[in-house]
């Protein structure tokens, strides 16, 4: 088999969505499980190194992630100490925003990955959580420089600990990628009446060669530590849920990068992407042939 160019690095958490007068529904999700089956679906070759139970969330999310082609990665298993697999309680308002309640312990151990990683991918809890965030650090800096690297804060407040603290761990991070994508969700509570652009720019200068940011309805903006800007509009659509929205812009984001598109181009298939996604319920991504008839 030949080796996945990327690499996800990151936790798979079982999504319980919760509305009023309707019966539980649970969806795999996880950003950085989101990120690599949506990386799947648009048929790109991809790894994940996670941490899951054999229990019946983590058999759902593992089937889940094996229907699109994910690899995953030898250190799957969870620990002892954290026996269950994660899962969240996802809320959604009227207008399908999603608000979370997590159950969630992160502990991946050291480890080595079985090849030579084209593309990194790190994010949300896992790059932040400890004890398991050491290791998904250790990973990158040991790669950084001879593989690409991306990183999503996908900040959830309630695992984010003291915030000075936690800026300072998402600082590193970004620090540490080629590409940070973030939403102004995540810029607005890591830092607080801060003009998105700034923060972006303020991001560039830490090391990072392209920083994109979502905008919900707005759509999305990427600058460049070389001066370039690109936007992309949103469409307006029926949403069904916002969840995985920003996840489904990643994987897209990542998959146009990597096939040589131009920055402009990769933001407007990106930002399609989770225009398609939150049209329907869940972390459900668009495959290539979806995305492709959209963008005509």
């Amino acid at each position: 088999m030949t080796s996945p160019h990327f690499v996800v690095i990151g936790e798979c958490v079982a999504d319980v969505v919760r509305t009023d007068g309707a019966p539980d529904v649970v969806h795999p999700g996880g950003s950085p499980a989101n990120v690599a089956y949506g990386l799947a679906r648009l048929g790109e070759p991809v790894a994940l190194l996670t941490q899951l139970a054999d229990d019946p969330y983590g058999r759902l999310i593992r089937a889940h992630l094996e229907s699109a082609g994910v690899t995953l990665l030898p250190g799957a298993e969870a620990a002892a100490e954290a026996p269950r697999t994660p899962s969240a309680v996802v809320r959604l308002d009227e207008q399908g925003r999603a608000q979370y309640t997590f159950d969630i312990g992160w502990t991946l151990p050291p480890v080595e990955l079985p090849f030579r990683p084209g593309h990194l991918h790190i994010g949300s809890i896992a790059a932040v959580t400890g004890p398991g965030a050491a290791a998904v650090l250790a990973l990158v800096e040991r790669w950084r420089g001879r593989a690409g690297v991306s990183y999503d804060p996908n900040v959830r407040p309630a695992l984010m600990g003291e915030h000075g603290e936690a800026v300072r761990r998402v600082e590193r991070c970004a620090a540490l990628a080629d590409l940070v994508k973030a939403s102004d969700e995540d810029l607005a509570w890591l830092y607080p009446g801060r003009d998105p652009e700034e923060v972006a720019r303020h991001w560039l200068g830490l090391g990072p060669a392209t920083v994109a940011v979502t905008r919900g309805p707005a759509g999305a903006f990427a600058l460049t530590a070389d001066g370039r800007r690109a936007e992309a509009p949103a469409r307006t659509v029926e949403v069904a849920d916002t969840v995985g929205a920003g996840d489904a812009f990643t994987a897209a984001l990542l998959h146009a990068r990597h096939a040589g598109a131009s920055l402009d181009a990769a933001l407007a298939r990106a930002t399609a992407a989770a225009t398609l996604t939150v049209t329907r319920p869940g972390a459900n991504p668009p495959d290539a042939a979806e995305l492709a008839s959209v963008l005509g």
